[in-house]
């Protein structure tokens, strides 16, 4: 990695406060082009739910909502709405790919207190 890598990375997750793993950003470009849907973003939403109080939500969107912080990564646009903003603050999607697991995963620093179902947080 270059400084010139740091520095993008730096400005792209100044918009949203949400990292974007390449892994993550690849699979996703990869789901909207076998779909052939460019014009979706992948949205990250925290919602009340779940044992622990709060859930996230991670899905593709054709939805711009009002106050939405938008970040590109790789082609892949991230929305995340400004209620959930202050959740995210330093978060990082990633995409992982094994034997023992496979999907996309969210790494919250602010996150506390998740629960034995492993699918909230507070």
């Amino acid at each position: 990695m270059t400084t010139a890598d740091l520095n993008v990375t730096t400005a792209e997750t100044a918009a949203t406060g949400v990292v974007l793993t390449d892994a993550a950003a690849a699979k996703a470009k990869a789901l909207l082009d076998q779909e052939g849907r460019a014009d979706l973003s992948l949205r990250i939403e925290v919602q009340p739910g779940g044992c622990a109080g709060l859930r996230y939500q991670l899905y593709f969107d054709d939805r711009s909502l009002d106050g939405d912080v938008n970040t590109d990564f790789g082609g892949v646009n991230l929305a995340v709405d400004r209620m959930s903003a202050p959740f995210l603050l330093g978060a990082k999607i990633d995409f992982v790919d094994t034997i023992e697991k496979q999907g996309f995963t969210i790494d919250n620093p602010n996150a506390t207190g998740s629960c034995a179902c492993g699918d909230s947080f507070n």
